[in-house]
């Protein structure tokens, strides 16, 4: 598993880092889709175990959104960061604490579509922090790698009290916490000492415009959205009865699994991006 795991990794980087630093916007275009189309994919396999109906619902989301963000004249793309965040402020996020509705329903029906809305403004927030610069965009994604992994570290070595026993048993609020704080403490060395060299990453801009108890704040917005993002999916896995979102990327399971913390974070930094 682990060899496999490496394989996908270094298969992707190969295909990603060039795709991001040859300044390509057709080549980004193209990966940014398809991605898309996978992730569209397993978000209604997940709201629809056993449905045959869901490559041709995922080529329909995937035209619509290539010729939204790619063909046709851009526009204001903020209308779908703002969409996203309430979504995931006013919809997603209370889950955690009710639950899910029943997959057979109306009410499911349409959390499908809407969670579907929420990848639209997650990959509209791609495009647009790829506007930015290549670095802004990595800059935000690490953000959300570090907290993952520094969640990890501390939730092995600390960790007593669980998160969401029900949803992921895996995750403590120590954890959680440990990972939120050496990632603040990550930003901060970054702005104190990044030079030139990563003067436009996400923190130090952030920094520049909102000081540093504005950094701050946004920061701990993202680490917390980063980890809704990951319980939510983790949820709709469970009531789906699956392990993974899919298989679609061996050894580390789905598009989804991959990039479910991003999903509620990248459209809150965008946003954010537009202020400064």
């Amino acid at each position: 598993m682990l060899k496999t795991r490496i394989i996908t990794a270094l298969v992707l980087l190969a295909v990603l880092l060039p795709v991001l630093y040859s300044n390509n916007y057709t080549a980004f275009a193209v990966i940014a889709s398809i991605f898309f189309g996978a992730a569209i994919w397993e978000c209604f396999r997940l709201f629809n175990p056993g449905t045959n109906r869901a490559t041709i619902i995922a080529l329909a989301w995937t035209a619509m959104f290539g010729y939204a963000f790619f063909m046709r004249a851009p526009g204001d793309p903020t209308f779908w960061f703002a969409i996203g965040v309430l979504l995931w402020a006013l919809r997603f996020t209370p889950t955690l604490k009710i639950g899910l509705p029943p997959l057979a329903g109306t009410g499911n029906t349409l959390l499908s579509l809407l969670y579907a809305i929420s990848l639209v403004s997650c990959f509209a927030a791609i495009v647009t922090l790829f506007q930015y610069s290549s670095l802004f965009l990595l800059s935000v994604l690490a953000i959300v790698w570090s907290a993952d992994i520094f969640a990890y570290v501390c939730g092995k070595t600390f960790g007593k009290n669980k998160l969401a026993p029900s949803i992921s048993p895996g995750k403590s609020w120590e954890g959680a916490i440990g990972g939120g704080i050496v990632t603040l403490i990550l930003a901060a060395l970054t702005v104190l000492f990044g030079g030139e060299a990563l003067a436009n990453t996400f923190a130090v801009r952030v920094q520049a415009g909102f000081g540093w108890a504005g950094m701050f704040g946004v920061l701990i917005l993202i680490v917390a959205a980063s980890i809704v993002g990951d319980l939510f999916e983790s949820q709709l896995k469970r009531r789906a009865g699956m392990k993974d979102s899919s298989n679609l990327l061996p050894g580390h399971g789905g598009v989804l699994d991959r990039i479910d913390a991003l999903v509620p974070v990248l459209p809150l930094a965008a946003l954010a991006a537009t202020w400064l």
